[in-house]
């Protein structure tokens, strides 16, 4: 059946200011690093604080937010899930993947402070799995009775289990991440625990000797993992 042939445009309500400077690192869904904050900066346009009204009520609400990195990459029939390894595809509409014909994703993230200021609009989150700078769309709150559905099942994406070996740290890692508390206040080594319990690895990666790289803020973290432990080598500055 041929669609009406009408093209519609938004314009992003805002930006996500988050720590993920690039796609590798950043976890596959949403929640599973409640340590990361992020921030929804309104644009100026939506500088009128009454749009916000109310919201304090909530303590989540969803981020509808653009794939801005795909979007001139076009769409995939079918794509490879990193849940079954790499190696089967689905359709894309039976995934999450972002190389969708309307690259547009949701995520449901916890409210941690709505502020309205000089300086403008914003929304501090944590949990959220954006790229810095990611648009935002919309917002809405989560409504717990209606979004929350006990019975609903994913056969393929039923759970998801967290690595469970234990991190360590070099001398070095340990203490960029002091200096980072000092500098922050947040706990960049926790970050960081709940960032690689993701595993963000392709799945088709198990060499025990390969050496990977994640930026988390301004710093690039080097680590290695094997069956029985993760260790974090070394912590350098981007600047």
């Amino acid at each position: 059946m041929p669609l009406p042939p009408i093209n519609y445009s938004f314009n992003p309500i805002g930006i996500i200011k988050s720590p993920f400077n690039e796609k590798f690192g950043i976890p596959r869904q949403p929640r599973l690093t409640p340590s990361i904050k992020s921030t929804l900066i309104f644009s100026t346009e939506l500088g009128n604080h009454d749009i916000l009204d109310g919201l304090e009520q909530s303590s989540h609400l969803w981020l509808i937010f653009v794939f801005s990195e795909c979007y001139e990459k076009g769409w995939k029939a079918k794509v490879r899930p990193p849940r079954l390894g790499g190696n089967q595809k689905l359709g894309v509409f039976a995934t999450r993947s972002p190389y969708r014909p309307n690259p547009i994703g949701i995520s449901a993230v916890k409210i941690e402070n709505i502020v309205s200021d000089k300086n403008g609009l914003r929304i501090e989150v944590s949990g959220a799995d954006l790229l810095d700078g990611t648009p935002i769309l919309d917002i809405k709150p989560y409504i717990p009775y209606s979004d929350a559905i006990n019975e609903a099942t994913h056969e393929f994406a039923e759970t998801f289990n967290l690595l469970g070996q234990p991190i360590f740290f070099s001398s070095q890692a340990q203490s960029a991440c002091e200096q980072h508390l000092l500098d922050t206040g947040e706990k960049l080594s926790v970050i960081i625990e709940q960032v690689l319990r993701c595993d963000p690895r392709p799945a088709y990666h198990n060499n025990a000797t390969r050496e990977y790289g994640i930026t988390i803020y301004q710093w690039n973290v080097r680590w290695t993992i094997n069956q029985q432990r993760i260790d974090i080598l070394d912590i350098s500055s981007l600047n």
